[in-house]
């Protein structure tokens, strides 16, 4: 469960735009937006490392005490815009949140243990869904959700349904959602079609082209 306490200093800004932002950013800060609780979008500024370090720390789905000055606010991070060459942070937007208001987040799949299926029964695990969405109060969302696999053998899966969730938290995300399966290996697979028969069909043997076929002769 997430427990941190972040904490990020912010500055109001007036110049928007592809300008002010370039402005923002030359002096090593980030382009931001808060909003939400029926008051308008108050454009900001955070310094570029501070931001970076919170999200590198677990800060995504944590809730976030913006401090401006003598006041503060929280709130969390609802989008962060990279650049797609660099990866350095473009823009950010932050929604206010209260510590008990129910918010939606979209938390990471963490897989925890050895599948069996794999283990023993040299399969393969493939996560296919990597986030899960759920509701629950802002100020005990987790950093990730954690799957546990040990019991999962080969041909097996967990739904999104049967991942164990927070006391207090609803799942979103469609409860027959694949979240982890395991398969056999290919080779395991192929050995498998082989013993069931299911081989590749034979080719027909190729026409001779120019061989003549005989005919039954007919009397004139």
């Amino acid at each position: 469960m997430a427990t941190k306490d972040f904490k990020l200093n912010i500055e109001r800004r007036d110049g928007v735009g592809t300008t002010g932002s370039q402005q923002v950013r030359a002096k090593g800060r980030i382009p931001a937006i808060i909003y939400g609780h029926g008051s308008d979008s108050q454009p900001i500024s955070v310094e570029a490392k501070a931001l970076d370090d919170l999200l590198h720390h677990g800060g995504r789905t944590t809730l976030i005490t913006l401090v401006d000055g003598s006041k503060t606010e929280t709130a969390l991070i609802r989008e962060v815009q990279r650049n797609e060459v660099s990866h350095r942070i473009l823009h950010a937007d932050f929604q206010r949140v209260s510590a008990n208001e129910a918010v939606r987040a979209k938390l990471s799949v963490v897989t925890v243990g050895a599948a069996v299926g794999v283990k023993e029964q040299g399969g393969v695990m493939d996560v296919i869904t990597h986030e899960i969405e759920v509701e629950g109060p802002a100020s005990r969302l987790p950093d990730n959700l954690e799957v546990d696999v040990t019991a999962l053998g080969i041909h097996e899966h967990i739904n999104a349904a049967d991942v164990k969730l927070p006391e207090g938290f609803k799942l979103i995300t469609p409860g027959d959602t694949t979240v982890v399966l395991v398969e056999a290996s290919k080779t395991a697979r192929l050995l498998e079609e082989a013993e069931l028969g299911l081989e590749a069909p034979a080719q027909a043997e190729p026409e001779v082209i120019g061989e003549k076929t005989e005919t039954a002769s007919t009397s004139e």
